[in-house]
């Protein structure tokens, strides 16, 4: 076995990475147009939406960087974090409308949480049953719920407009639901 100090050992993350910085690097050179940006949501919209990756939050919406404020997780759920995040891009960031999008075929809305804990324990090794994953048993109510954290939130003005939407992962509609 091959000793590694913390040297060698950046030295391995560092390559672990290459074709991504090598990416990033061509960005910055060629598409990056960013400098200087304010960070508010130009077309006051927030989204809540899954982390599967094949949605595409701006392109599904027609929007371009720097339109939206996105929140990201499994399942698309309107958690706490999300709730901090809505807050905060409504009071600081010029967010007017919230689109909360879970999507077809997730992964989150399919299967049973024990289903999720067993396929997490066969990948890692790992026994993952204490774990819980959050799975969605109801698309639309969890949807529903979500949508009325927003709109019931205390600091969320009535102003705001909080819509509840499906995404299609192949047609790439939006079905408004609530």
């Amino acid at each position: 076995m091959k000793l590694q100090t913390p040297d060698t050992r950046y030295l391995d993350l560092v390559a672990d990475f290459d074709d991504l910085l090598a990416a990033n690097k061509t960005y910055a050179e060629t598409q990056f147009d960013y400098a200087g940006f304010d960070g508010i949501a130009k077309a006051g919209v927030a989204l809540v939406t899954c982390m599967d990756s094949r949605i595409d939050p701006l392109g599904m919406l027609g929007l371009q960087p720097g339109d939206a404020k996105m929140f990201r997780n499994p399942g698309g759920r309107v958690t706490p974090q999300a709730l901090e995040a809505i807050v905060l891009g409504v009071h600081l960031l010029n967010v007017d409308r919230v689109l909360v999008v879970p999507h077809t075929r997730c992964a989150m809305a399919s299967k049973s949480e024990a289903e999720v804990q067993e396929a997490v324990t066969a990948s890692s090794g790992v026994d993952a049953h204490w774990h819980r994953f959050h799975v969605v048993n109801d698309q639309l109510e969890a949807l529903a719920d979500d949508v009325q954290k927003v709109r019931t939130h205390p600091l969320v003005p009535e102003s705001v407009k909080v819509g509840g939407f499906i995404y299609d992962v192949d047609t790439g509609l939006l079905d408004q639901k609530f």
